[in-house]
């Protein structure tokens, strides 16, 4: 009987006394696909980077082919296990070329001058390999999504085969993590095509994935994790997409209702409406939202939510689109940043660290930068003043410690994102846009952001909350909408708005009939579907 290409028995580990990982087992055996699934926070990543070598361990045994291997693993080990990981951003340097990304460390280790010739020679004998069409000489930076995880996934299998020249009893292991999430729908086949002839050829793939079709689709067993246990493992073609979910979540699936109108509001009106906005990841996405409400949007990483409110902020270009605001229109093709602001729209994004503040400035230059022209008199800035309306917002909003000189780069985050938000809601915006409004902040500092969004709606404001924190939206959310592929595909408020019934709609919504949900572009520029 051949053995497991790896097998985990047992396998533990805590963070600060917390347990990530507890005593669980994971088989995968050659020449299949084997799922890993669960809920953000089950334990997929911890499990990953200890297989990796990133993590320790706090116990467990791993065996690569039949051989025990002592945990934990250093960084070199896997590599010489035959062990290879696409990560979700692929790892790739895109000003250099795909020949440079193929081969970065392993060309002509033994000559003092690179033979472009043979290199090039060499990938493309890589590429016929595994049927891959792909000018070893292209920029990445210019080539196709699909090419580029295409490209990750060869270098991996090479890493394979050198290790394989090593250890001749196992044909090695490719862990993919989410490597389909940013691919228009029509190029994920390819990517499949590849993993089925990896699987092949007597190696084995470990696919992680939220998309429950793809998993379904593509593979031949899945384990399941939840709160850092192994829930179960199963032949995927022996468990429906039902059955999945309700082992994610612990539960059974719910009937599930189709989207509905939210009763409109005896007192007031749709104050924001975002008409057919077709971009990258967005496929016709049209909503409302009234005045005093709180919109949550989320989905699946890559089903389009997280990136709409920069569509609507003017931070990224749409192909199509239309913002109204109050009985203001505008196109959201050609609208600015600076347009969108005077126009009473806010955007608070995700990374405040490089999008929503300049770390090394303070407080008091970062807090006053969107009303900067109220302080400039005469072609000068009067800082005294600045100072003061800065010490009077840190008050409101308890921002700690209350010194507007200090860098922000020296506060919490908490505190950062406090004072962020305080900058946007100063200008006294119609429509606040937020994008994972409580990410790296503490319990402390989150219950005052909620009540800050709250408020925000109180005063009549309409709010957009995008997150994927499902906990958040079912507290501070008076309705949420489910995107899927692009759209939306379910609408959850009043006895629906909970934690578990958003994540099973994450997990179990499809979109609309129509197309697919990535809208992509060829190298022309023309729309692709």
């Amino acid at each position: 009987m051949t053995a497991p290409t790896i097998e985990l028995t047992g396998l533990t580990k805590r963070f600060d006394g917390v347990l990530a990982l507890d005593g669980v087992d994971l088989t995968v055996v050659p020449g299949e696909i084997h799922g890993l699934l669960g809920e953000n926070g089950s334990g997929k990543s911890t499990l990953i980077k200890v297989l990796a070598g990133f993590h320790g361990t706090d116990g467990g045994r791993l065996s690569v082919a039949g051989e025990e291997v002592p945990l934990p693993l250093s960084p070199d080990t896997p590599k010489r296990l035959g062990l290879e990981f696409v990560h979700q951003d692929l790892g790739m340097i895109e000003s250099l070329s795909v020949v440079e990304n193929l081969r970065i460390g392993e060309m002509n280790r033994r000559r003092m001058r690179i033979s472009w010739a043979d290199e090039h020679r060499r990938a493309r004998e890589v590429f016929d390999r595994y049927g891959i069409d792909l000018d070893p000489r292209a920029i990445v930076a210019d080539v196709r999504p699909v090419q580029r995880a295409q490209l990750a996934i060869a270098r991996a299998m090479e890493g394979m085969r050198a290790a394989r020249g090593e250890l001749e009893h196992t044909k090695g292991l490719l862990v993919l993590d989410e490597p389909t999430v940013f691919l228009p729908r029509e190029e994920v086949e390819q990517l499949f095509t590849l993993m089925r002839d990896v699987a092949a050829s007597g190696a084995s793939v470990l696919f992680v994935s939220h998309d429950l079709d793809e998993v379904r689709h593509v593979t031949d067993r899945v384990t399941v994790l939840r709160d850092g246990r192994h829930i179960d493992t199963c032949n995927t073609a022996e468990v429906d997409h039902d059955g999945l979910v309700e082992r994610i979540i612990g539960r059974k699936l719910e009937a599930l209702v189709p989207p509905s109108q939210q009763a409109a509001r005896q007192d007031q009106g749709v104050l924001a409406r975002v008409t057919d906005v077709r971009a990258d990841l967005l496929d016709g996405v049209s909503l409302e939202v009234r005045a005093g409400e709180v919109l949550g949007i989320t989905g699946l990483l890559g089903s389009g939510f997280e990136r709409l409110p920069y569509v609507i902020s003017g931070a990224a270009r749409p192909d199509r689109g239309t913002l109204h605001v109050g009985d203001r229109e505008f196109d959201l093709t050609s609208i600015s940043p600076i347009q969108a602001t005077r126009a009473g729209v806010a955007l608070v994004p995700a990374d405040r660290k490089n999008d929503g503040a300049v770390q090394e400035l303070s407080v008091t230059d970062n807090v006053t930068m969107p009303v900067m022209r109220q302080f400039r008199k005469r072609g000068k800035l009067n800082r005294r003043a600045m100072t003061r309306a800065t010490a009077a917002l840190m008050d409101e909003y308890d921002v700690r410690p209350r010194n507007p000189s200090l860098p922000l780069s020296s506060l919490s985050g908490g505190n950062q994102q406090k004072a962020v938000m305080a900058k946007w809601l100063q200008t006294d915006p119609q429509l606040l846009l937020l994008h994972e409004p409580t990410q790296g902040v503490d319990i402390g500092a989150r219950g005052q952001i909620f009540e800050v969004i709250r408020r925000s709606a109180d005063e009549g404001r309409s709010v957009v909350c995008a997150s994927s924190d499902h906990e958040q939206l079912a507290a501070v959310c008076d309705r949420v909408l489910v995107f899927a592929r692009g759209r939306i595909a379910a609408e959850l408020s009043g006895s629906d708005l909970t934690k578990e019934r958003i994540t099973e709609r994450c997990l179990a919504s499809t979109p609309s009939p129509g197309g697919p949900a990535a809208v992509s572009k060829n190298p022309e520029g023309q729309v692709v579907r």
